[in-house]
């Protein structure tokens, strides 16, 4: 391919304070529209604004744990525009004194490790949030003055692929931290992505388009691919690129233009004359640096060397803190990793996508678990059984043995009883003995599920598997 993608990723972060960043007033999620408000949020004349000293502490350890230098000294500024969910007619931010510089979080791709430096995290405020209807627009200043951090990251992605991974990383990072709740459906993770195109091996950026409040991560992924597709299109049909803010429209999958590409110099930024200079110390820092937890990083490398489970289970595990949690805990009662592994990030994981819900909210315990896959290594029942039963689980939140016993699950050792049942599936398909005399083997797993049908399920598939090899060879 002649022409590489380079991308760069804003991303807004909504902080879990309990209130806004210069006010009093509740950052809950949901209210009645317009509830959350107060002169000073709405911009009313005379209202003054007070930092919020939870914000510059969450915003220091989001610093610290993506690798930034964290600076002693930084102030707020003006951001000047106009719109109308801005109330104030300015955005209180940071321009040239940002809080944290120079990071970076490392991704895996293509079975390499590459790292994406990220240039500022600097704190601001909110807007309010528009709804478009059909009888007009409504405003709903809730929203406004809630807190958030910006994580800038340098242009260093080259694939769509990689600005998700990102994002994934970045979101698990901040939610072990638990400085945000990073849910993108509420609008706490939300990012606006950065992409231009040039021809490989040069070193000069292309004409670069930005692309708003993408919230989620298929939309990211799908928006910078269908970004980098029209821009390849138009140089190559000598059609000239001009550097915009775009959206992303899901219904019709692709990027439409909202305005020209603003400058900082169109934002007329100033010193926000109403705050005072922010003044970082040491002893602040280390404190903040001594509370932050394990991070996914390396909790993974601890995973995969204390208990032995590939490196994919173990990122995949530790990207969530509650899956990491339950993980670890049900080792407690079962130590066999890699089968904990297994169930968790296979049925467990498909049952929460479905149900939407998250890992904390499981309604039976990691001691449960444990118990279940004792009772598939004991032989009490089948491993497809076991899959019965943990659906159950999730209805009911009872323990395995007392499903299995109440639901008459018991896996059926009975060999006289299982010949019999398979000397019946043997005549019945002749034509599939004879493939499997023939050396197709595969054929078994065909009997094999017959007459684990005829069972219910219940047959020890181990043992079926070695009547059906006895009593073919007597054929």
């Amino acid at each position: 391919m002649e022409f590489e993608a380079v991308i760069g990723l804003e991303v807004h972060v909504e902080l879990s304070t309990a209130t806004k960043i210069f006010c009093g007033c509740s950052t809950e999620f949901g209210g009645k529209p317009n509830s959350h408000v107060c002169p000073i949020c709405l911009g009313l004349p005379g209202a003054l604004p007070k930092l919020n000293k939870k914000v510059i502490e969450y915003a220091i350890k989001a610093g610290l744990a993506l690798n930034c230098n964290i600076n002693r000294k930084v102030r707020m500024d003006r951001k000047n525009y106009f719109y109308p969910d801005c109330p104030k007619n300015y955005q209180i931010t940071q321009y040239d004194l940002p809080l944290c510089t120079e990071g970076h979080i490392d991704i895996e791709c293509y079975g390499e490790t590459k790292s994406i430096g990220i240039e500022r995290i600097h704190i601001e405020e909110d807007a309010g949030k528009l709804i478009h209807t059909e009888e007009g627009t409504l405003i709903d200043y809730n929203r406004a003055g809630v807190p958030l951090i910006e994580i800038v990251s340098k242009p260093d992605m080259r694939t769509p692929e990689e600005a998700r991974l990102y994002m994934q990383k970045l979101k698990s990072i901040l939610k072990a931290i638990k400085v945000s709740d990073c849910k993108m459906e509420e609008g706490s993770l939300r990012c606006d992505g950065n992409i231009s195109i040039r021809k490989k091996g040069d070193k000069d950026f292309g004409i670069k388009s930005e692309i708003k409040n993408l919230n989620s991560f298929k939309s990211l992924e799908k928006a910078l691919q269908y970004e980098y597709d029209r821009q390849v299109n138009a140089i190559r049909n000598k059609e000239k690129l001009y550097s915009e803010t775009r959206r992303w429209d899901e219904n019709k999958n692709q990027t439409l233009v909202m305005r020209k590409k603003e400058e900082a110099k169109d934002y007329r930024y100033f010193p926000e004359g109403d705050l005072r200079t922010i003044n970082i110390s040491e002893k602040w820092i280390e404190d903040i640096k001594n509370s932050i937890p394990e991070l996914p990083d390396e909790k993974s490398k601890r995973f995969t060397e204390m208990f032995k489970i590939p490196k994919y289970d173990a990122e995949i595990l530790t990207s969530d803190e509650h899956m990491a949690n339950f993980f670890e805990k049900t080792l407690k009662y079962n130590e066999d990793a890699k089968a904990v592994s297994n169930w968790m990030l296979g049925d467990i994981l498909k049952i929460v996508n479905e149900k939407a819900i998250e890992f904390k909210d499981l309604p039976f315990s990691s001691e449960q678990l444990g118990e279940l896959i004792d009772c598939i290594k004991e032989g009490l029942i089948s491993t497809s059984i076991g899959k019965t039963v943990l659906n159950y689980m999730f209805d009911t939140g009872m323990s395995p043995k007392t499903i299995i016993k109440e639901k008459g699950l018991i896996q059926n050792n009975d060999e006289a009883y299982l010949k019999d049942i398979i000397s019946k599936v043997l005549i019945s398909n002749p034509k599939v003995v004879d493939e499997y005399k023939s050396g197709k083997d595969r054929v078994l797993g065909f009997m094999v599920g017959v007459v684990m049908k005829e069972t219910k399920g219940k047959a020890n598939p181990q043992l079926v598997n070695r009547l059906l090899k006895e009593q073919i060879k007597h054929i």
